[in-house]
């Protein structure tokens, strides 16, 4: 066989490369809208997209480490017992990594009980068995010992895993002075800090290499120590057994038991649609037309997609520009480049034109009637352009379709972030876009005119995909929304610098208190915040009962640590557990201070795209966060005052939103009853549960039957109902039997959606908003539970949300058709915050009440409750 034939196997560490690439990325660069950091994921897998090109495998495989706990943890506990804690910006990028791999048909291979080294080991060993060239990319050094004449070691430089080294023998002895081979051998002399495996004193690599060129073997050295002089031959006599224990741990097994062999490991096509899906998700954009390049995918793509090139967009001045719209038949595209908040350029877009212009006073007069007027235009992510437009005087309405909102209900799993995104899902087409790393991009990017050619391009795509349920959600729902939440982002809400910044010291003062106090309670001073400190407190000091198990020691996160002070108080718990509170209330409280702008508002961004349910979120800052119904909450919502020129805040929520629509969909005749006279939902039920009378429920009965009404919706076990209420689980067990016997129809109910879901690949509101759940048919049981819980609770949760969206933008409707100045400025959770103008009071609640009771037809009514203030917590009801 010659060299070119022959089949080559590439086996990487992706624990060691992707904790590496960790390090070389700086963290603060690569994170999606939602927070995930994602720089140890982009770092491997640009170094993977590299390998493949230049190497070629035509096999391949990365290893996973399964825990730090292994074979080698067992005969010497201290084994890398002196790595730090996971960082916390890496956790969680190693499944998601994993999901990378699995879309681009890339075998991952993990083992219980040995590290992702063994499983290298034993796939170059077996590969070269069979004739294959071996590539193994590792990071840890006790790969050395791998390579042979068939096997080369791929390590990558200090820089991270941009460069690689590569290491046949020859390259070994230079390096080294020793055969690969013997490479364990010098480690097992000189010692493994990563490993925490410590050799022997004074010992280092070049006393290690002359010793073993004068024995041979380490054995044999290690037999005629006596004959060492001098102070490390005293050394290495008192460390003879840790050496010997570091060579019997860093040599790695190449005979380990796997599920496939270098056979099975053959390169295979990639998933396409889910390498989008994962990428989309992770907002890797630059990076998705790399891996399709390197594998061969791009070819493909593009030989079966037309090759449509975009029209050259003519420049206009404000003359021609309303020309071009006087031309203009049915939609027209939109694209608005926003600098600084306001318009900079504007794109504009037909089937089979592209027209552009440089923002202006002339262009916005030119434009701002048409804009204005009814004429349909189709924008991608049209909210801050929008609101731009607003900022600009030039209000839009007529607004048709958004893209980005259309691919979100479409597919609210994975939502594709960008017009990019999109044009790759919908059309199999790249749009052209500059590369943001390059000072010169090879590539221009497609000009605002066609930008807006490819949106209109988008739109009929997904017109022709999207169900009729679905599209009536989008323009019936989401794109009003759009419009309301615009203007609320533009209002903002007054807030108390003074009132927040002094329960931040307050705060401040207490946090340092509990520091102190919780310090006594142990006699030292300890990082509260590091994990790592407070296990060694926790569970060696004290001597408290262990937490569940992770990858770095005992869990130490709030929950853990609450069950913990419940079954086996201390005061240094709770201590803790205060400080962590009081810490966390000063981070929501200083993260709302400096978002106060020069005109004393805050003006959140709200993400209608930011949930899979429906439910809006918000950010910048994150207002979905503050505590609800506490004392620390009271404080804080008193610092969102009515601002100048109004008269007072309104507050508007809904009564049990979710248990309404519950009785509407399982048509139960208990729970109907109980809405339709008024009762209280909860002594209701408990008198029914129990066997009592409604006056006759006490508190603990009220908070059982509420518990397990809530948590119903949310899938809750016998188990979880068992914890909640801290009672034994055969109680809770009894609890849910007698709630289901007097309310069988809500049982019927939930079992009967997850099966249609099952069926149907999606749950459905009352609306018609969907969400798929492809996991409900998984093999895996996990996934499968979890997409069973999740699914109990889509239709209630995104019907509640569907009824929210469409009172907050009637209710603005109204207040704009009757020429109110009040005004709707916050929607958190289930309740609305409206500021009223002077005079308006009356009528502002009339609107509310009115709006949000027919905002759905349902058989059970809508019950409102209004409060009204000088301040967000004096209008609270």
């Amino acid at each position: 066989m010659t060299d070119s034939a022959k089949p080559t196997l590439l086996v990487v560490d992706g624990h060691s490369l992707a904790y590496r690439a960790f390090y070389a990325l700086p963290v603060e660069n690569f994170s999606t809208k939602d927070g995930q950091h994602t720089n140890g994921i982009y770092g491997f897998l640009s170094m993977l997209v590299n390998l493949i090109k230049a190497e070629k495998p035509t096999h391949m495989a990365v290893a996973f480490d399964t825990s730090r706990v292994s074979f080698r943890t067992r005969e010497y506990p201290e084994y890398k017992a002196t790595r730090s804690e996971t960082p916390a910006e890496f956790r969680g990028q190693i499944p998601l990594l994993q999901d990378c791999l699995a879309a681009m048909s890339i075998p991952v291979l993990t083992k219980e009980d040995v590290e992702a080294d063994d499983i290298l080991a034993t796939l170059a060993a077996q590969g070269a068995d069979l004739g294959y060239d071996v590539l193994v990319c590792s990071g840890d050094r006790d790969s050395i010992q791998l390579v042979t004449d068939r096997v080369t070691l791929l390590y990558p430089s200090v820089q991270g895993v941009s460069q690689l080294k590569r290491y046949d023998p020859a390259a070994v002895r230079e390096k080294y002075g020793v055969e690969p081979e013997q490479y364990p051998d010098i480690a097992a002399l000189v010692g493994e800090t990563s490993d925490n495996l410590p050799g022997v004193p004074k010992v280092g690599e070049k006393t290690a290499v002359k010793w073993l060129g004068q024995f041979g073997t380490l054995e044999a050295l290690l037999e005629n120590a006596h004959t060492i002089k001098g102070v490390v031959g005293g050394n290495l006599r008192d460390h003879v057994e840790d050496v010997r224990r570091n060579r019997r741990l860093n040599r790695l097994l190449r005979d380990v038991e796997l599920p496939l062999g270098p056979a099975e490991l053959e390169v295979k096509p990639i998933d396409a649609e889910a390498v989008r899906d994962i990428f989309s998700r992770l907002e890797f954009r630059t990076l998705l037309p790399r891996v399709f390049e390197a594998t061969g995918a791009l070819e493909t793509a593009d030989a079966d997609a037309p090759i449509v090139a975009a029209p050259v967009a003519v420049q206009l001045d404000a003359a021609g520009l309303a020309g071009w719209l006087a031309a203009a038949s049915g939609e027209v595209g939109v694209t608005v480049v926003v600098q600084g908040g306001r318009p900079h350029r504007l794109g504009l877009a037909t089937a089979d034109t592209a027209a552009e212009a440089t923002w202006s006073d002339d262009v916005a007069a030119a434009v701002a009637p048409w804009l204005a007027a009814d004429a349909p235009k189709v924008f991608s992510d049209a909210k801050p352009q929008v609101k731009a437009l607003i900022r600009a005087g030039a209000p839009v309405a007529g607004l048709a379709y958004d893209v980005i909102l259309a691919g979100w209900l479409d597919r609210p799993s994975f939502p594709d972030k960008t017009l990019g995104d999109l044009v790759g899902r919908y059309l199999d087409e790249r749009l052209p876009e500059a590369d943001p790393t390059q000072l010169v991009p090879e590539t221009e990017g497609a000009t605002p005119g066609q930008l807006s050619w490819y949106t209109l391009r988008v739109a009929a795509t997904q017109r022709e995909r999207l169900p009729a349920t679905v599209a009536t959600v989008l323009a019936d729902i989401e794109l009003p929304t759009l419009a309301a939440l615009a203007d609320m982002e533009l209002a903002g809400v007054a807030v108390s610098h003074d009132k927040l910044t002094a329960y931040s010291a307050e705060l401040g003062v207490r946090a340092d208190a509990l520091a102190q106090d919780a310090y006594a309670a142990i006699g030292r001073e300890v990082n509260l915040g590091s994990p790592k400190q407070l296990q060694e407190v926790l569970f060696d000091e004290l001597a408290l009962p262990k937490t569940r198990k992770t990858k770095t020691g005992y869990s130490t996160d709030a929950g853990a640590l609450t069950t913990l002070q419940e079954t086996h108080p201390h005061p240094f718990l709770d201590l803790l557990l205060q400080h962590r509170e009081a810490t966390k209330l000063r981070q929501i409280i200083e993260s709302l201070d400096v978002a106060i702008g020069a005109d004393r508002r805050i003006h959140t961004t709200y993400l209608q795209t930011g949930s899979q349910t429906g439910r809006l979120s918000s950010t910048d800052p994150n207002l979905q966060n503050i505590p609800i119904r506490t004392d620390e909450s009271h404080r804080i919502r008193s610092a969102f005052e009515v601002g100048a020129g109004y008269e007072s805040l309104l507050t508007a929520d809904y009564s049990q939103i979710e248990m309404r629509i519950m009785a509407h969909l399982s048509e139960d005749p208990g729970l109907v009853e109980a809405f339709r006279t008024g009762e209280d939902l909860h002594r209701f039920v408990g008198a029914r549960v129990f066997g009592v009378e409604p006056a006759e429920v006490t508190p603990f009965m009220r908070t059982k039957v509420k518990a397990m009404s809530y948590g119903l919706v949310y899938g809750l076990s016998a188990f979880g109902l068992s914890k909640q209420l801290r009672i034994e689980q055969a109680e809770a067990k009894q609890l849910m039997t007698e709630y289901f016997a007097r309310f069988g129809a809500v049982r019927d109910y939930l079992r009967s959606s997850v099966e249609k879901a099952r069926i149907d690949g999606f749950t459905e509101t009352i609306f018609g908003r969907r969400r798929p759940f492809p996991d409900l048919t998984s093999p895996n049981r996990v996934l499968r539970e979890n997409s069973e819980r999740a699914a109990l609770n889509a239709p209630i949760q995104g019907s509640a949300a569907d009824i929210m969206k469409i009172a907050l933008f009637r209710i603005h409707q109204q207040f704009r058709e009757e020429s109110l100045a009040s005004r709707i400025l916050l929607q958190i959770h289930d309740e609305l915050v409206v500021e009223v103008a002077p005079g308006e009071w009356d009528a502002a609640v009339r609107i509310v009440r009115a709006r949000m009771g027919d905002a759905a037809d349902l058989s059970v009514p809508l019950d409102v409750q209004i409060g009204r203030g000088g301040d967000w917590d004096q209008a609270g009801h």
